[in-house]
């Protein structure tokens, strides 16, 4: 150990070297892919691989200060880049891995990726884009073995480079914790999205929470099945298992019909998930054995209230519930505090959070504005990758403005109301989705709901038509009369849809939320299976 005491745990891949000395067959991660097996990774084999890919990258002229595209689901080739990006100072940049078309050439075009390197799954969204890809010198792909996706002799062939016994080791070329990591994008749910750079001491700010918030313990097994090119998964799994040692279980694609199942059968602890996720999860059919599994804590970010409770109870879990996102702000609400709803208060010490009008002026308690927030120690900063006025105007005085509208009590919780510029509003009645939402979920044949608005076709300004788009349980098929006539008797007349949109599956943003600006467009565009309410009164 005395060789290395020149190393950084700060950063991931020092800290990876470090501990495949000390504890090399320890059990990080289980990559499971259901019928098709698992991959278990220890810190010996994600030190080696992460290592193998690194030469790669050097000996195909990806360096320190470039870019490389990770285009994959949750694989453990992903874990393997990332590691390799930080031993060599190449900077990662991971990829929706539903992405395809303008969006897919975007992500490339923008962050001026010089690699690829993909899963087996993905190289047919890869192949409709690959020769607009002109600056790309390398295109690796990770063949899985459940997929049965014949080899393309068009490009390298990563497991070729894993399945190497030796190979020239790079030693560790970055010892900056401020250097980049990660550009991590933004959702994009109401425009292109934004190029976050992530630096490898944003690794540190995730283990600080995790002694803070998380609180994970030495038993602990953790689940996820979000994408890991989503901040969430990274801050609430990847990197609190790495650093703590424990156990971290991860899907390809987050399953709302097996996520129990895979719960049991690893025996987890706790997972994550966003609001939008756990009202699927709420929707699957009642079984007897609801309660029975071993997850203690499901850490969510987003819990509809209407279901907060009934969800608790049913699967005999807590929700530790928290607020963040990519470009910074964090607030959480600890199991067994606070009121139901809320999404909690800032770290005390770390963050100041204050709730604002148009004009910057603080709004009394109850009142909603825009929630603006600011570190108390350090600057208040946002990196998006080429846009410095947005940077700045993103943190303008030195606070970071979250775009989110919220209000806060008396005892300072605080609640998430709206997206800002998203609100419904409906014959001066403000909204809840999320009510609607739980309403029509309920109904045996509603696999997945998303309520969303489009102007009111009475003209009044501010004020929106519900439209519920919906898609049905495999098998299934939705009757509108039925799901109309269910809206009658359990709400208010304002809350009852005046559209019904019946889609296959609803599309979502990385971070799982429903992608409604794609929902409203086929709406306008009358793309798709319409009912007006109007024809089932």
């Amino acid at each position: 150990m005395a060789s290395k005491t020149h190393l950084n745990q700060v950063i991931a891949s020092h800290l990876v070297e470090l501990k495949a000395d000390s504890f090399p067959d320890r059990q990080i991660y289980i990559f499971e892919q259901g019928e098709h097996g698992e991959e278990i990774l220890t810190y010996q084999k994600l030190d080696d691989n992460a290592n193998k890919i690194a030469r790669m990258l050097l000996d195909n002229g990806i360096s320190t200060g470039d870019t490389f595209a990770v285009f994959m689901r949750n694989y453990p080739e992903f874990v393997y880049s990332l590691l390799a990006g930080t031993t060599i100072g190449a900077i990662m940049i991971p990829i929706d891995p539903r992405s395809r078309g303008d969006r897919l050439k975007f992500f490339f075009k923008n962050s001026g990726a010089k690699a690829a390197i993909i899963s087996d799954d993905c190289l047919e969204q890869l192949s409709e884009v690959v020769d607009d890809l002109t600056g790309v010198k390398l295109i690796s792909v990770a063949y899985q073995k459940g997929n049965d996706v014949p080899v393309d002799s068009r490009f390298h062939v990563l497991n070729e480079t894993l399945e190497q016994d030796s190979w020239d080791r790079v030693d560790q070329k970055i010892f900056d914790v401020r250097h980049p990591m990660q550009i991590i994008y933004t959702s994009g749910t109401t425009g292109d999205p934004k190029g976050v750079k992530i630096r490898n001491n944003r690794t540190g700010v995730y283990n600080i929470l995790n002694q803070i918030v998380w609180k994970y313990k030495p038993h602990d097994v953790l689940y996820n099945g979000l994408s890991l090119t989503h901040g969430n998964a990274q801050a609430v799994t990847l990197f609190p298992a790495l650093y703590s040692g424990i156990t971290a279980v991860f899907s390809p694609r987050f399953t709302k019909s097996r996520i129990w199942d895979i719960c049991r059968k690893y025996g987890c602890t706790s997972y994550s998930l966003l609001g939008g996720m756990m009202g699927g999860i709420f929707n699957e059919p009642e079984k007897p054995n609801d309660a029975d599994n071993p997850v203690e804590v499901v850490i969510s970010a987003g819990t509809p209230p209407a279901i907060w409770e009934t969800f608790e109870k049913r699967f005999n879990v807590k929700i530790l519930e928290w607020y963040g996102a990519v470009e910074g702000g964090f607030a959480y609400k600890p199991i067994g505090k606070g009121p139901i709803g809320s999404f909690g208060k800032p770290v005390p010490g770390v963050m100041e959070f204050k709730v604002v009008d148009e004009n910057d002026k603080e709004v009394p308690v109850g009142e909603k504005g825009e929630l603006i927030s600011r570190m108390i120690r350090g600057d208040t900063k946002v990196d998006y990758l080429g846009l410095p006025e947005a940077s700045k105007e993103k943190t303008m005085g030195g606070w970071l403005r979250s775009g989110d509208i919220v209000h806060k009590d008396a005892e300072g919780w605080y609640y998430f109301d709206f997206r800002k510029g998203t609100e419904l509003r409906r014959a001066g009645d403000f909204i809840q989705p999320d009510l609607v939402e739980r309403v029509i979920g309920e109904h045996p044949d509603v696999s997945e709901v998303c309520v969303y608005g489009i102007p009111a076709a009475s003209g009044a300004p501010g004020e929106s038509d519900l439209v519920a788009a919906m898609a049905p349980f495999e098998g299934a098929a939705i009757d509108p009369k039925e799901i109309f006539d269910t809206c009658r008797k359990s709400l208010e007349a304002n809350f009852i849809p005046s559209h019904l949109q019946i889609v296959q599956e609803i599309p979502k943003t990385i971070s799982e939320k429903a992608l409604d600006r794609k929902l409203k467009e086929d709406f306008l565009n009358k793309v798709g299976t319409f009912y007006d309410y109007n024809d089932y009164k």
